[in-house]
């Protein structure tokens, strides 16, 4: 059994992902942290097989405290810069996971870690053949070539309704109050939306803690302008 330690700081999120891993065969959740100074103190008393590891934590990057983890560390986190994902793999972590994703998404990477560990699992010299089919192995869940449209459920049409129809930007939390789903779920489909360029995000950056992303409408459409919720066009007063 593959014992996971998950660190998020939005509880409702840990608590999802650790149903995933929970869900996947050959894994187990041996504990959940919230902040970095709790992933190192329950690393070091719990020898995590492998961390899912977020990257905005309220005291520290996650980039910062992951050499101080033990263990394996697959990054799960909503931080998409270059910079960030190229300080996380080359600080080594084995892998990057961005939200938003869903259970399929986690649980292709967690079967990939799986078959990777056994590849290298036997305590002995390597040929090169095996180190690159362990490599294979562990990266093949890249290569899924899954396309969604979110926008096509219903979720996703009220998700991307609400947005068009506002006159500014709003945050994944404004979305989750005005349509009564949760944080994570608004966040899931406005990072979907964006990624495929119905939305455009920006970064706002407060005194303290993560940065907050803000959504609008990009002007990418397969609805005309009268599809509108407000039955107005953009040029309407």
């Amino acid at each position: 059994m593959i014992r996971v330690l998950v660190v998020d700081d939005d509880y409702r999120v840990a608590e999802m992902h650790a149903r995933f891993v929970t869900a996947t065969d050959g894994f187990t959740v041996v504990g959940t942290a919230h902040s970095a100074l709790q992933a190192v103190e329950l690393c070091r008393a719990l020898r995590p097989d492998l961390t899912l590891l977020d990257l905005y934590l309220p005291d520290r990057l996650g980039s910062e405290v992951l050499p101080e983890l033990t263990g394996d560390v697959l990054m799960v986190t909503a931080g998409a810069e270059a910079a960030q994902v190229r300080a996380t793999l080359s600080g080594g972590a084995i892998g990057y996971l961005i939200k938003p994703f869903d259970d399929r998404d986690l649980r292709d990477r967690l079967r990939a870690y799986a078959r990777y560990r056994t590849q290298l699992a036997a305590d002995r010299p390597l040929a090169q053949d095996q180190v690159d089919r362990a490599l294979r192995a562990l990266h093949g869940a890249d290569r899924t070539g899954r396309v969604r449209h979110p926008r096509t459920t219903p979720t996703g049409k009220l998700v991307a309704d609400t947005v068009r129809s506002m006159d500014g930007p709003l945050t994944a939390s404004q979305v989750a109050e005005h349509l009564g789903i949760s944080r994570a779920t608004a966040q899931r489909y406005l990072a979907s939306m964006a990624a495929d360029g119905t939305l455009r995000v920006e970064l706002r950056y407060g005194a303290a803690g993560r940065p907050e992303h803000l959504y609008s409408w990009a002007g990418r459409s397969d609805r005309t302008d009268e599809d509108r919720p407000d039955g107005r066009g953009p040029g309407a007063a």
